[in-house]
């Protein structure tokens, strides 16, 4: 649940309103996994088949309250705001995921890369140590990146100690390998090579290209008492693009996309850019501009931001091309940004967000083959002197608040 944009993971955040997350890890969760039959015993962990996953809900509870949105930084909050806020999405993917009614988990606890180096400050100091309250705290498979064989010698001789106890050791074991039967990995231990000829085929690009349409958000769409700018006419002899994220499939993407920061450029996957969307769906003095800016990719700590500002030239190209023709911008980002200085001067503005290799559901919108009905899923702030600020916070005043979204209808445009 993330509470702070600042944060460089918040667009891996469902949003920031705790009801909002449970409802959809309620239903990511039998999507990977696969709905468990009614007579499937209570408390066991479920996967439907070799075409399913076992889900992992992460990072761990409070992980999107850090202070400041500083990645992997403290989370200060009390008891109570932990468990109204926080905990929920948590209880509900342990239920969807074991059919249980409640909180009685048998499946297995994951840590994060290289978290058990990084308890300390700096890392790896007292690593020995680290180890122990690492598994005593219920820990049971860690993420070890490098130095797996220091790990193993240090966690064996603690068991042979007792320091760590066997039967913690074989509560753990026990969990890992229940999973694992479930998901029948020693049957099966490798996945169809078949199924790599089946990604990124005609009818996924399809539900991608659904998604982009559905979560695109109109924020503002026309100057004061005028005609609505949206959608845009097909007829337009000339219609004038540009900015940085236009034409740039891997700035549509984001991080964690072919590298761990992900990268710009058109040549990381097949897909399809704004810029091509556009071009496909007009045929030919500029009627209007079309302005597609935003951040560059990033993922985790990269990603961390406490100004949150359009990174340059965005601002300067809104300027320009808006104070010439009338301009529709549309930002490509992970989370809102600050753009109340530009948006007088715009004449609509779309959050696309990470849209991904599927540039056509912008176009879809903007030119009326459907309509736009995307709902923010947290607060857009005026200014990060206003964060962390959240829906049902005292002094609650933004610029457009958790949920908001202006609304058009399809038009038949030949």
């Amino acid at each position: 649940v993330c509470r702070d944009p600042r944060w460089g993971r918040c667009y891996e955040s469902y949003g920031e309103e705790t009801k909002l997350v449970q409802m959809m890890v309620s239903a990511i969760v039998p999507g990977l996994q696969g709905d468990p039959p009614a007579k499937h015993p209570k408390g066991t962990p479920f996967v439907a088949g070799p075409m399913n996953v076992a889900g992992c809900a992460k990072h761990f509870v409070g992980d999107g309250g850090t202070r400041r949105g500083v990645n992997e930084n403290n989370t200060v909050l009390s008891f109570h705001d932990l468990m109204r806020i926080h905990m929920p999405p948590y209880d509900d993917a342990v239920i969807k995921g074991i059919a249980s009614n409640k909180m009685r988990f048998r499946g297995f606890v994951i840590t994060d890369w290289q978290a058990v180096d990084r308890i300390t400050t700096p890392p790896h100091q007292h690593y020995y140590h680290s180890i122990q309250e690492t598994i005593h705290a219920g820990i049971d498979m860690v993420m070890i990146p490098y130095d797996y064989p220091e790990f193993v010698a240090d966690l064996t001789t603690q068991v042979s100690k007792g320091t760590i106890r066997l039967d913690r050791i074989n509560d753990a074991v026990s969990r890992i390998l229940r999973v694992k039967f479930s998901m029948g990995l020693f049957e099966n231990p490798l996945p169809d090579p078949r199924l790599t000829g089946e990604l990124g085929q005609k009818e996924h690009r399809e539900i991608a290209r659904e998604a982009v349409r559905k979560s695109l958000v109109l924020l503002k769409n026309g100057k004061g008492g005028q005609k609505p700018v949206l959608p845009l006419s097909k007829k337009a002899k000339k219609i004038l693009v540009a900015g940085s994220h236009a034409h740039n499939l891997g700035f549509q993407c984001g991080g964690w996309t072919k590298s761990w920061q992900g990268q710009g450029g058109n040549s990381i996957t097949a897909g399809t850019t704004i810029l091509e969307a556009i071009k496909s769906a007009n045929a030919a003095k500029y009627e209007y501009a079309v302005v597609v800016v935003g951040e560059p990719p990033y993922a985790e700590t990269a990603g961390d931001n406490q100004n949150l500002t359009i990174p340059s030239p965005g601002p300067e190209v809104i300027k320009n091309v808006c104070g010439l023709v009338k301009c529709v911008v549309v930002l490509v980002s992970g989370r809102p940004l600050v753009v109340e200085p530009y948006i007088g001067a715009m004449d609509a503005l779309v959050a696309a967000w990470l849209p991904g290799t599927e540039g056509h559901g912008v176009a879809d919108v903007l030119f009326g083959d459907y309509g736009f009905t995307g709902k923010l899923p947290r607060t857009w702030f005026k200014s990060v002197d206003q964060l962390p600020m959240n829906v049902g916070d005292k002094h609650y005043d933004p610029l457009f608040p958790f949920g908001f979204g202006l609304t058009t209808k399809p038009t038949r445009q030949s």
